[in-house]
């Protein structure tokens, strides 16, 4: 055999020893089901590169005095309040209040509905004004939120039940809210006397991605868009401190987070615990499987999703009546939380949970017994499980 031939070999064998001794020192990548970030399958080269846009501007974008934070304001980035595009964390938790009946805010004047708990040197943060009722809301995690944008109108008037026609005790009803000048309706929606059906937030205040992500530029950070346009700090109309197409891009990327992925689907103790969880009426109101309509993104369109949630108001009961609400949702009453995804929570939450609106509950056991009002039965009747039925549906809602 030739020299050159030799040299030839021993390069390649060098080359593949070289690139195994690698692969071992390397990190691995993480599985799928193991986070909550990534883009949903079927995204077009150019999605792919307005999603990887809204990535920047969501998680590395941190604003200072200089490009427009403030002067009061909660946050200087979206990420600092979703690590990893899941839960916040009580830190990142957000005071809202001035509204104690479905009348509307009374305390819009004075800051309302969102407190501004940071300032810039030279200003002063905000301070709960005298008489305010209010109420602390823990960030939700973003993942799936475009496939629950996508679930169509029908569907959630269908599954509401406003005077507990069945009898089951069990009333869901949407959060029917007046949206702001900006708003594209979609297709198919249904409205009440000019109100619309609101989808986003603890409330369901909010109607699609697009007032979800304008509101918290605007009321997080303090940075006005063309969209939402009115200072935080003095009520007083302002220039835009953010380009139109970044809120856009922003909004791509919530739409087309991919859905959270359940693991240990088929361990025979997480299926048990599905079906405790079906028969302790869980169900009723986090709606195990959906189905999203026509999109104009069409990797979200006709999906059949998995998220646990039915998006409906419900009361909850008096131990988590806060006297604050928003719209024309009453104090006690609650929209129904995605479940998917729960079993990550602790990933963004410092290795530990805060559930519940307000992160209070401390463990899923714990955030089931706070479930009072319509949820009075299915609590009761987890109580009455053994303890080993009750680890079984931990387990189940653990794996999602």
């Amino acid at each position: 055999m030739g020299k050159r031939k030799i040299k030839v070999l021993s390069a390649i064998s060098l080359g593949i020893i070289l690139s195994i001794s690698c692969s071992k020192l390397l990190p691995q990548l993480p599985t799928d089901d193991s986070i909550l970030d990534g883009p949903v399958d079927g995204l077009s080269p150019e999605q792919n590169r307005i999603f990887l846009r809204g990535d920047f501007a969501f998680n590395d974008e941190v604003f200072t005095s200089s490009n427009g934070l403030g002067p009061t304001f909660v946050a200087t980035s979206c990420g600092s309040c979703h690590a990893g595009d899941g839960k916040g964390h009580p830190f990142t938790t957000l005071t809202r209040f001035g509204q104690s009946d479905t009348l509307g805010n009374q305390f819009l004047h004075l800051g309302g509905p969102q407190l501004q708990s940071r300032a810039l040197p030279g200003y002063k943060p905000e301070v709960l004004p005298a008489g305010a009722t209010f109420s602390r809301f823990t960030p939700p995690a973003n993942t799936g939120l475009g496939l629950l944008e996508a679930v169509p109108d029908a569907t959630l008037i269908a599954l509401s039940d406003v005077n507990d026609a069945d009898g089951d005790g069990i009333s869901g009803r949407p959060n029917w809210i007046t949206l702001p000048s900006y708003t594209i309706i979609k297709t198919g929606a249904i409205h009440n006397n000019g109100k619309y059906i609101g989808r986003f937030g603890k409330k369901a205040l909010v109607y699609d991605l697009l007032q979800q992500t304008a509101n918290a530029y605007n009321q997080d950070m303090g940075i006005n868009s063309s969209y939402e346009s009115i200072s935080t700090y003095n009520n007083l109309q302002v220039d835009p401190e953010i380009p139109n197409q970044t809120i856009l891009d922003v909004v791509f990327y919530l739409q087309t987070l991919k859905a959270p992925v359940q693991r240990d689907q088929q361990d025979r103790e997480v299926l048990a615990g599905k079906q405790l969880f079906i028969q302790i009426s869980c169900s009723k109101c986090h709606i195990p499987q959906l189905q999203t309509g026509p999109s104009p993104i069409a990797a979200i369109s006709n999906k059949t999703i998995f998220p646990y949630t039915d998006l409906l108001l419900h009361d909850m009961g008096p131990a988590l009546d806060d006297g604050y609400t928003e719209g024309t949702a009453l104090t006690p009453e609650w929209r129904t939380p995605a479940l998917w995804g729960l079993g990550l929570s602790k990933n963004s939450q410092g290795g530990q949970v805060f559930l519940m609106h307000d992160g209070r509950a401390r463990s899923i056991t714990e955030a089931i017994n706070l479930h009072g009002g319509e949820a009075n039965n299915s609590r009761k009747l987890f109580q009455q499980l053994t303890e080993s039925d009750k680890n079984k549906l931990i387990k189940f809602l653990e794996s999602l």
